[in-house]
């Protein structure tokens, strides 16, 4: 049996020590997407709570995206609900689910390579200071409130006026996280965060991770790669051709199980007796 652990000693990867037990904070019922006679997804019924990191896993094609992208409102429903806070809700844009708390960090990240740290973080909420025509980007303030949303993480990127594209990849997804954070996330969807990281800087960003669940976010991290999952991992929704098969708690899984799981589980199975049978 694999259990969570790291090389790295003092490692904050390992899962909150008590998960809060009360309602949770995003939850779909039924939730269903069909695109014309394609059934994408179908009968979805999921629950986020503060301070969990759930993983959605499976293969490409099984459904995790058409899932995330209905959460952070990208995409429609075409059957079941979406409930808030106990209530039922419809996102009709990102935007719209962003000032729900409801927040999505794809792999590109949403930086502007050229220009600097501070302005990234505030791009398109830029704070500013005086009033009407004399009014003007408040750059202490940005950069004042960027590297204390950083220092809350434990991130530190240096000069706030280097220019994004010389953050390595670990860094940019903490500037991208802090900023999230910053603008209210109550949950926190992240879209395969390690998928072109080292080793090292896929393992900055995980305890990251885990450091923003322990600050009372649901956090939701898609990603194809079990160990990492594993690593973070409260809960696990595993989906397999737009269905949801699985909804595992970490203590009742091994890597090994999770991998099996992930690869296809049963689908592997009759594989392995079709080549045994050739």
């Amino acid at each position: 049996m694999t259990t969570r652990q790291l090389s790295e000693p003092g490692s904050d990867m390992t899962p909150a020590l008590a998960i809060q037990d009360g309602p949770p904070v995003l939850e779909t019922r039924g939730l269903g997407k069909q695109f014309r006679s394609v059934d994408a997804l179908q009968d979805v019924n999921v629950s986020l709570r503060a301070g969990e990191v759930t993983c959605v896993v499976g293969d490409n094609g099984a459904g995790k995206s058409v899932f995330i992208k209905m959460l952070c409102g990208l995409i429609r429903p075409s059957a079941g609900q979406i409930l808030l806070d106990g209530t039922a809700t419809e996102f009709t844009s990102p935007r719209q689910a962003r000032a729900q708390g409801i927040v999505a960090v794809y792999q590109d990240l949403a930086l502007a390579p050229l220009m600097s740290l501070w302005r990234n973080f505030f791009m398109g909420a830029e704070p500013v200071r005086g009033w009407g025509i004399f009014q003007r980007f408040d750059v202490q303030y940005a950069k004042q409130a960027m590297q204390s949303e950083l220092e809350k993480l434990g991130v530190d990127l240096g000069d706030p006026d280097r220019a994004a594209h010389t953050l390595s990849g670990g860094e940019r997804q903490g500037l991208a996280i802090a900023r999230a954070l910053y603008y209210g996330a109550r949950v926190l969807i992240l879209d395969e965060p390690t998928s072109a990281l080292g080793v090292r800087q896929s393992g900055a960003v995980l305890r990251l991770i885990r450091r923003v669940a322990q600050r009372g976010t649901a956090v939701v991290l898609v990603t194809p790669k079990p160990q990492h999952a594993f690593w973070v991992g409260d809960r696990f929704l595993v989906f397999q051709r737009g269905r949801l098969i699985e909804d595992r708690r970490s203590e009742t899984l091994t890597l090994e199980s999770l991998s099996y799981l992930m690869a296809g589980g049963g689908e592997v199975d009759e594989l392995e007796t079709v080549i045994a049978n050739l």
